[in-house]
Parts: structure tokens; sequence; C-alpha cells
């Protein structure tokens, strides 16, 4: 089912579907599969670029070689913009780190070097919309109106059983970055819908 929260089309399935990233499983693994780079637009080029000086030091050597070599971004066989990789699928902007999750310590996880320097405060930037939204997958329409999506990808089953076991929905993983894209008002009545067909189903 398609609904549409002022203006914007959702599916159904992210108001109903469980999910929540568990790194200590995947190791960020989103970062790093698949055939092509993140999608990104113009805009968010331009925000790489701005930026590209502050996530340098973060990138392995390879990468900056790439980067170097070909830009921050690419035309993908599809045609779509999307993020230079490194050895046909890691995104250039992947770094590794050790981190903690609930006391625990996940060793070599996958982290995107716009994301930390937004984290420390450097930079008003995250990252791109499609990495940021996902599993979201935001098109925008030839009529000019954005539609939503629930994308399934195998490497996220942990993602749906974290999710499922604490109770948390896409959308509401979601709710910093669907925030920062749409507005507060826009997410509270996403809220709203979805509190709304939660009553129905019971």
């Amino acid at each position: 089912m398609i609904l549409d929260i002022d203006g914007i089309l959702v599916s159904s399935d992210i108001l109903t579907e469980y999910f929540c990233c568990n790194l200590a499983q995947c190791k960020g693994r989103c970062c790093i599969e698949g055939d092509a780079g993140a999608p990104v637009t113009l805009d968010e080029i331009g925000e790489i670029e701005q930026s590209l000086d502050l996530v340098w030091p973060h990138l392995s050597a390879q990468a900056q070689a790439v980067v170097d070599k070909q830009g921050v971004a690419y035309t993908d066989k599809e045609g779509d913009l999307v993020t230079s990789i490194v050895n046909g699928k890691d995104c250039v902007f992947t770094c590794y780190d050790n981190i903690e999750i609930d006391g625990k310590t996940v060793e070599n996880c996958c982290l995107c070097a716009y994301e930390r320097i937004y984290r420390q405060g450097k930079s008003q930037w995250c990252k791109p919309a499609s990495c940021a939204l996902y599993p979201i997958r935001m098109k925008e329409l030839s009529s000019g109106i954005t539609a939503l999506n629930y994308h399934r990808w195998d490497i996220c089953r942990d993602a749906v059983e974290e999710g499922r076991k604490k109770g948390i929905k896409v959308y509401q993983f979601l709710r910093e970055p669907l925030t920062r894209r749409f507005g507060e008002d826009w997410y509270k009545e996403l809220e709203t819908v979805a509190d709304e067909m939660e009553k129905i189903s019971k």
C-alpha cells in the first residue's frame, strides 16, 4: 500500500516492518557490498567536495588514489551518479575502526568517514541521503513527487531480527535522517499515520 504523507509517497511497509542495524553482526557491510557506489545528487557531490579535506586523512591510500584519478563520484552502468568505489565494491569513503556497542568492542567495523566527522561536530553535513536513509530507497518520480520504498537486502537479515527483538520499525530506526531530510512536522505526521495503522491492525 502506498501512502501520501504531505506530498511524499511512502510505502506502508516502512511503517510496519521491523529494522535496527546490528553492527556487531554485519560490521557495516552495506558500505562495501554491491557493484556500484552509493547514489548521490549533484548537490551532494558539492557537499562531499566541500568537506573532502576533512575526511582525507581517514581514507585508505587506495581510496585516495581513486579519488585523485576519477573524482568523488562517477556515472554507473545504469546512468546514475554514485560515489566512487575501490576494487569494484568498497565506497571510497569507507573507513575501518573498532567501536563499542553495548559495552563490547566490535573490531574492524566499516564506518562512513563523512558521518564520523559529522558526529565529531566538524561538519554540518552527514552523508548522502541514500546512505543515511537506508533501508529506505528514495526516488524522484517524473512527476516531481518523491517516493520512499523499503529495500530488502539479504545482508540485513540481522537488522530485521534485531528490530523485531527490540520492537523498532523502519521509520522509527530512521527518525533522525528522516527528520533531517523532510522536517520535524512531516515526521510527526508519519508517526500519526503509523499509530492509526497499528490501531486498525489490532
